[in-house]
């Protein structure tokens, strides 16, 4: 049964892939953007969605509240259409939908041929994150969370791997060898750090305790290298703006608390800034 419903799944997306293709980007963008602020509240709990809201807004008025839940629905129908768009997302200054403020950092970074670890969250549409990286020239791998339609997770991992970052690598076991067997290659890493997991440790987010990553201190610790967060925001339709913030120089000697907790609170003001543009549907807190 659960195969039937993602082959189902499977043939619905060709099919608005093939329609959006004809449609063009900016138009199927808006358009899909508009169908799931009607059909998205069928699939998630709103119940999940408010209270997570809540947590982190706790005397959000109605309104305001109703109108982040539009937004939300509204980015993750755009982001949806723009998949089978993302190798338009030209990077050159004539046709450019992306400005980039902190462009200087990068340069640095590449000139020291040193490596990092880019962290950011599922904000707008977050895989501009890891295509804009390489493609300004930085040595990137990027860690990924395969979908569980595992019809959909090849169409999506083919457009990761061609227009996104080729190296991509999968969360897991296997995945942090090969993450590792990157470091060695001086390579930069890329990862989000919002999604619950089942392995990590206990760390406040937006004042209550969830499950979250130690990637990015582990590499701190064994690799002796700095974070750099990135905050990706819709500006307006099919543009954005790529905010780099300077590098974080944690000590060897913190713990994977420390680094953890004070990550979250970076991601928490990235959240803040546009909380229509952060995806409220995942039980973060469980």
């Amino acid at each position: 049964m659960k195969y039937i419903k993602y082959f189902t799944q499977f043939l619905l997306t060709i099919i608005f892939f093939i329609l959006f293709k004809i449609l063009g980007l900016k138009f199927s963008s808006r358009l899909s953007g508009k169908i799931f602020e009607i059909i998205g509240p069928f699939f998630r709990s709103k119940k999940i969605i408010i209270s997570n809201i809540k947590k982190a807004i706790p005397n959000i008025e109605p309104q305001n509240l109703k109108e982040i839940i539009k937004l939300m629905w509204n980015n993750y129908g755009r982001i949806f259409a723009e998949y089978i768009f993302i190798k338009d997302f030209r990077l050159d200054k004539e046709n450019s939908k992306i400005s980039v403020e902190g462009q200087e950092i990068l340069e640095e970074i590449k000139k020291s041929n040193k490596q990092v670890v880019f962290i950011s969250g599922h904000l707008s549409n977050f895989e501009l994150m890891a295509m804009y990286l390489e493609k300004t020239g930085i040595k990137l791998s990027a860690i990924y969370r395969p979908l569980n339609n595992v019809f959909l997770n090849k169409i999506i991992e083919n457009i990761r791997k061609k227009y996104i970052c080729e190296n991509q690598i999968k969360k897991g076991i296997a995945g942090l060898k090969q993450l590792v067997k990157f470091k060695n290659q001086n390579y930069s890493t890329a990862l989000m750090i919002d999604q619950r997991v089942s392995e990590g440790i206990l760390s406040k987010f937006f004042n209550q305790k969830a499950l979250t990553t130690t990637i990015p201190s582990q590499l701190v610790k064994k690799f002796h290298i700095p974070i750099v967060p990135i905050y990706i925001e819709r500006v307006k339709d099919i543009n954005f703006k790529i905010t780099i913030y300077k590098p974080i120089y944690f000590s060897k000697d913190d713990s994977h608390q420390y680094i953890t907790d004070e990550l979250n609170k970076i991601l928490e003001k990235m959240i803040l800034k546009k909380p229509g543009q952060w995806i409220w549907s995942h039980n973060r807190w469980k």
